[in-house]
């Protein structure tokens, strides 16, 4: 609900068309796809009591799970990059994030996912099972499902270390960087109120790094990571639940600009009802 509340608050004020909320917009839609890949089918095992899931449908899970994840690795890489132009080279900020090259972002973004996402799903699936059919997760994972297979998955694992390494640390070292210079040109200004506002806005996307990065990084690149499940497990709810859930709300509580729109929305949608009232009173 929140992030369906934020992408119509960007949809419907005109004063949120800008480049970095049509990225936010993106984010709150993957948000919405991430979590609609896991909570139905958790929620439908939880009151049914068949915690079973076909091969299709795990296969789907994976593909989806890991598309929409290292979409939005890579779409908070193009957020910071957008901070950074923004504060950093605010007068050529039309030019080199206009709506043609956000589109182009948000499109590369996809396909980086999907194409990641496609490689890996159809190795996993590809594998026999022949241990029991019983998946030590609450949503079909790559490795969790590959510790039910009898072949030799060694070199795999060290593949998902390398390509763990390109779509997490890579753009977390982009972001890093970006939010370097940003702090350093920051420091440099002369009005607080213009400190503030960079501030405010750059504080809003490190928490959602932070909250998104993290448990990747610990599950993946983490040494012995495959002797915890259950401390992986709990590491999975960030991402596929609790991450998704508290991002409009970080966005949202210290974004005036979001603030303001939801106010103006509301009240105009008060204002109408009002005017349905009195006119349907005189008719």
């Amino acid at each position: 609900m929140g992030n369906a509340v934020l992408i119509l608050l960007i949809w419907l004020d005109s004063r949120l068309h800008s480049p970095m909320y049509f990225l936010l917009s993106q984010l709150s839609l993957i948000d919405v796809a991430l979590i609609s890949t896991t909570v139905p089918k958790m929620v439908t095992n939880f009151f049914s009591g068949k915690r079973t899931i076909s091969q299709i449908g795990c296969g789907a899970q994976i593909l989806f799970s890991l598309t929409l994840g290292i979409s939005e690795c890579l779409l908070l890489t193009l957020m910071s990059y957008d901070r950074y132009i923004a504060i950093c080279n605010p007068l050529r900020y039309s030019v080199l994030m206009s709506h043609t090259i956000c589109k182009q972002m948000v499109i590369g973004s996809w396909v980086g996912g999907a194409i990641t996402s496609l490689v890996h799903t159809a190795y996993v699936m590809h594998l026999p099972i022949c241990h029991p059919r019983e998946i030590p997760h609450f949503l079909c994972e790559g490795m969790a499902l590959l510790k039910l297979t009898c072949e030799d998955i060694s070199t795999y694992v060290k593949s998902v270390v390398v390509s763990s390494f390109l779509v997490v640390l890579i753009p977390l070292s982009l972001i890093l960087a970006s939010y370097f210079h940003i702090f350093l040109a920051v420091l440099r200004m002369n009005s607080l109120e213009g400190k503030n506002k960079a501030l405010a806005t750059c504080f809003s996307h490190l928490c959602v790094v932070t909250l998104y990065f993290g448990p990747p990084i610990l599950v993946y690149t983490r040494p012995g990571s495959s002797k915890t499940p259950k401390i992986n497990q709990s590491l999975f709810m960030f991402n596929a639940i609790l991450t998704p859930m508290l991002n409009p709300l970080i966005y949202s509580l210290r974004n005036k600009d979001v603030i303001a729109a939801m106010k103006s929305i509301m009240l105009s949608r008060c204002l109408l009802k009002k005017v349905k009232s009195h006119l349907g009173c005189h008719t």
